[in-house]
């Protein structure tokens, strides 16, 4: 039995598994890799709340260039994954990647600490009751902005392989007869995760807003060294896989292959032409749709173009039917995914939030003030509310009313995300305008740090719009994706939602700096003013309820254009 054993092992996991390796992984690995998780989330989400009062009150920054920071900073934390789970997979290794991340994470995390503990580090306080500031120097700026780059690459190098790292410790062969295991596992982490959000968002804003910034971002440092500590403690159980070829550079190479056979010519007849096909794979004849990319995949001369085991010799110029595909599959979502990443532009919002927050009356009761910064986690809750409603309250009586077991599509519930969303920013332009009408009522026009008689539970409504909007239309990608592409694409499809966010904050920062410039012009006050007070962040909103219709629109559009899914073809036909 030994032996037949070792037989199969050798066969299946001798190319990434070393020999040493076979007696590593599971369910003790999970308390080190999850701790990791948890602790690296909790200390980077700490820093985002508050960071723009820090930038505008220690560093003298404007509205639009603290939230153009802060927008640049949620690109990288969002893209970086993506690069770093390319070289995780084929260069450096899921454990090397996650070890580096939190070094590098846990020294920029230190370095933005010290920005808040050595006065040279940033410009000295504001002189005289004219509130005359200096700027930042550049050595100043470039220390603060090398140190959040530092928190953004090395959180992204953490989140691109904790998830498939915790995953290898589970696929070992004693654990396939438990088909709950990895099941539980993505349970537990995304609870884990939720949870350090919401202690970052409570315990760790309460720290900086009663503490000061000293501790309020020296808390995060700590938690930081033990999630780093944490990840090295378990190297003896971890299972570590060698790294192999990534996705990535499949579809690198199609598009190469494709370009480099551009002056071959498609026949309509398949029997004529020689597709190279991957061992054991069912696709045998590429799809008709973006037919160019067929190309990379045409077989020329076969004992050229092939080796004695039926391999490619040059991988760069041809390409297997799968491979074709599969960058088929990932063009053809572009457009619905780009919709999806206009849509979070409304949810890259950061910095006006907290701001808004800081003018309002934020008592419960006589004595507990919520901090400004904590507002968002309202939004967290509505969504864990909405996921929990959804299953358990929505579906239910919509299966009563229609007789029958119901079910949203994908495409549906992102519809409706997009839909909540455009509301979601309605009622903030709405909530704005009345705050802003009252501050100027009192007399706040020139101080937009006093607060004015309004209660903060007016923000809410669009706090809980939000929170439904994104559980809605983050799980509808998520689910679309995963359904849509082939088996071997799931890296891919879990990143695209994260590649969307960080391409949102981007356009985000566009859009601001371009609405400042035209509003801010011949000595008027920008919309994203500063002073709030003075600005029109209810008109600014009123812009993206705007470009939420249009965004909606489009959506609709290239849904119907997409056609049915995988599974609407099976209930079509079973409807039939």
């Amino acid at each position: 039995m030994a032996n037949s054993s070792g037989e199969k092992g050798e066969m299946i996991e001798q190319p990434l598994l070393d020999a040493s390796e076979t007696q590593k992984g599971g369910f003790r690995t999970l308390p080190f890799i999850l701790g990791n998780v948890a602790l690296m989330n909790a200390a980077t989400n700490a820093l985002t709340p508050n960071l723009i009062l820090y930038l505008m009150n220690e560093y003298h920054m404007d509205m639009t260039t603290g939230s153009n920071i802060l927008y640049i900073w949620s690109a990288t934390t969002n893209i970086a994954p993506v690069l770093a789970a390319f070289l995780a997979d084929s260069f450096v290794g899921r454990f090397k990647m996650i070890g580096l991340g939190s070094v590098v994470t846990l020294v920029g995390m230190f370095l933005f600490w010290l920005t808040s503990v050595i006065p040279q580090a940033r410009p000295p306080p504001c002189i005289g009751s004219n509130n005359i500031c200096r700027s930042a120097e550049m050595f100043q700026l470039f220390f603060l902005c090398s140190s959040l780059g530092l928190v953004a690459i090395g959180a992204g190098a953490i989140k691109s392989s904790s998830l498939a790292f915790g995953s290898d410790q589970l696929k070992r062969e004693v654990y396939q007869e438990n088909a709950r295991a990895i099941e539980s596992y993505f349970s537990w982490y995304y609870a884990v995760y939720a949870l350090s959000v919401l202690v970052a968002l409570t315990c760790l804003v309460y720290i900086q807003v009663n503490m000061g910034w000293a501790l309020g971002f020296g808390a995060p440092v700590l938690l930081m060294l033990f999630s780093t500590l944490l990840i090295f403690l378990g190297t003896p159980f971890y299972v570590k896989l060698k790294p192999k070829s990534s996705l990535i550079t499949g579809l690198i190479q199609v598009i190469v292959a494709s370009y480099r056979n551009r002056c071959l010519r498609l026949s309509s007849q398949c029997e004529d032409i020689l597709y190279h096909q991957k061992k054991g794979s069912v696709t045998v004849l590429p799809s008709e749709k973006l037919r160019f990319l067929n190309k990379a995949c045409i077989v020329q001369d076969p004992q050229l173009d092939l080796s004695p085991d039926g391999e490619a010799t040059d991988p760069w110029r041809l390409c297997t039917v799968d491979q074709v595909e599969e960058l088929k599959a990932l063009l053809n979502v572009v457009p619905i995914w780009l919709t999806g990443a206009i849509m979070n532009i409304n949810i890259s919002q950061p910095s006006f939030p907290v701001l808004q927050a800081t003018t309002m009356d934020r008592h419960i009761g006589s004595s507990f003030e919520i901090p400004a910064a904590s507002f968002g986690i309202f939004a967290v809750i509505a969504a864990i509310i909405w996921i929990v409603l959804y299953d358990c309250l929505v579906l239910p009586i919509a299966s009563k009313m229609t007789g029958k077991p119901a079910h949203f599509s994908t495409k549906e519930r992102m519809g409706f995300g997009m839909f909540l969303s455009f509301l979601s920013v309605l009622v903030m332009a709405v909530v704005e305008g009345v705050r802003r009408s009252i501050a100027i009522k009192e007399g706040y026009s020139d101080d937009p740090q006093s607060v004015i008689p309004m209660s903060a539970m007016w923000l809410l409504p669009q706090n809980c719009l939000a929170g439904f909007a994104e559980a809605l239309n983050a799980i509808g990608q998520n689910e679309f994706y995963i359904s849509e592409f082939p088996r071997s694409m799931s890296s891919v499809a879990s990143a695209l939602l994260g590649v969307g966010m960080g391409v949102a904050s981007l356009l985000a920062s566009f859009i601001m700096s371009t609405i400042n410039e035209l509003t801010g012009g011949g000595g008027q006050e920008s919309w994203v003013s500063s002073n709030i007070n003075k600005g029109h962040f209810d008109y600014y909103y009123l812009v993206l309820a705007g470009l939420s219709v249009v965004n909606l629109l489009c959506y609709i559009a290239c849904s119907r254009a997409y056609g049915p899914c995988k599974g609407e073809n099976r209930e079509m036909i079973e409807e039939d």
